[in-house]
């Protein structure tokens, strides 16, 4: 009877809605991880959208350099995630969390007071670094904790991804907001709200985050790096992932020149990002449950890489007509609109690959080691779409050649699973 009741209750489970289903059975640090993802992009974004306006007017930089500082910050953040991500599997979540937390919080105040060229470089490269603890230890812990998720049968773990996803979203959308009421005061008066944020944070981790998690294994011996890159199936799934983000940031690079033709400015540009986020918001999950049902992980991938390349087709597609004005931003939407459905399958879908692909002990370092080589791969390729761009060559060509590398990029997903086949299906079990 007792075992007839245990195959019994998973089916009670999953007749409940599939909202409360993926929420109600997050353990309390899964909850504290992804509503620390939240607020993590409420006090990032309140500040990092208007940077480059105040480095230009308020400090006086050149526009060069201020590029090199933003530049800047990205390197201390991607560049160094597979740090962090190394430190998490040798330290553990709590430390590297707490520490990343300090970090930003005296970046962010240093930057509100930061009037010379040295000390905003300082304060940004802090910023940076800090995120560079914190969101491989969060990451890699929620891909660990869906994994448990996932074998307890509540579901696919990329549900508990893509919440995260829907979280960080959520705060990339509020942030600006935020951000935009206090600048009506000052910039100093923004940062110091980012850090305000973050010290809350802080107090939140030091009070619920425990001193150790069970389960996870703190890794003592060197020659992780080594052994990473010679897993070629998680390389392979690095670079395809890397033309993702490659994609996305097209969204910074080629989005704006076809919005200034179209229109003349750049204006349309915020409603276009805030489509992006408010789609993530509001479809992730319900993308995500579809998938879950219907694909696995490679295939869930394979299909938000051909949606993305269908995006950049959009806008070859209609390029030669030469439209202008509302009827020109169409395709514009056409492309943002299938972009971000296709980051609300790859997104997910790769972060829940990492733990078949990484080595026992060393989530933390694979995580980070995702970010990193992607990061380098969109560093590499952003400048080749720039050159691509000033080409003269004709208006349909650069949108198809940028359409052509997610679709190739199919071919470089790993077919073997890793240690553990991740059954897309809900409430399906990985084969041990």
């Amino acid at each position: 009877m007792t075992d007839l009741l245990s195959r019994i209750r998973p089916r009670r489970s999953a007749a409940k809605s599939p909202r409360e289903r993926t929420w109600k059975h997050l353990s309390p640090l899964l909850r504290l991880l992804i509503l620390t993802q939240l607020a993590f992009n409420i006090g990032f974004y309140a500040v990092l959208p208007f940077l480059a306006a105040h480095l230009g007017t308020a400090i006086g930089m050149a526009g060069w350099m201020v590029g090199f500082v933003l530049g800047l910050r990205t390197f201390s953040q991607q560049g160094l995630f597979v740090v962090g991500g190394s430190l998490v599997d040798r330290y553990g979540v709590r430390p590297i969390v707490l520490v990343g937390c300090v970090l930003r919080i005296a970046g962010f105040a240093w930057l509100g007071y930061a009037e010379q060229t040295w000390a905003v470089i300082g304060a940004v490269l802090l910023i940076g670094f800090a995120a560079a603890l914190f969101s491989p230890a969060v990451e890699s812990e929620v891909a660990r904790q869906a994994v448990i998720w996932e074998e307890e049968g509540h579901g696919s773990r990329t549900r508990v991804l893509a919440l995260l996803s829907a979280a960080g979203q959520a705060g990339a959308f509020v942030g600006p907001l935020l951000g935009a009421l206090l600048l009506a005061v000052d910039f100093r008066t923004a940062c110091l709200a980012g850090a305000a944020v973050f010290v809350l944070v802080l107090a939140g981790h030091i009070r619920l985050m425990p001193q150790h998690i069970p389960g996870r294994i703190r890794t003592r011996q060197r020659g992780g790096a080594r052994a990473l890159l010679r897993n070629r199936p998680f390389l392979a799934l690095c670079c395809a992932y890397g033309t993702y983000l490659l994609a996305y940031n097209q969204l910074y690079l080629a989005l704006p020149d076809e919005v200034q033709r179209a229109t003349g400015s750049q204006a349309a540009l915020s409603w276009l990002f805030a489509l992006s986020s408010l789609l993530v918001v509001c479809a992730q999950m319900p993308v995500t449950r579809w998938a879950g049902d219907r694909l696995d992980l490679r295939r869930s991938m394979a299909w938000g890489l051909l949606l993305i390349a269908a995006g950049f087709a959009v806008v070859a597609a209609a390029r030669p007509a030469e439209w202008t004005g509302i009827a020109g931003l169409l395709p514009a939407a056409g492309y943002v609109v299938l972009l971000t459905l296709g980051q609300m399958l790859v997104v997910p879908a790769a972060r829940a690959w990492v733990p078949d692909l990484a080595e026992d002990g060393r989530l933390g370092l694979y995580t980070g080691a995702l970010s990193s080589v992607s990061g380098l791969i969109v560093l590499l390729g952003s400048s080749a779409t720039g050159s691509l761009l000033d080409l003269g060559l004709p208006a349909a060509v650069p949108w198809l050649i940028l359409a052509a590398v997610p679709a190739l990029a199919v071919a470089l997903l790993p077919h073997r699973p890793g240690k553990a086949e991740s059954a897309a299906g809900a409430g399906a079990a990985p084969e041990r």
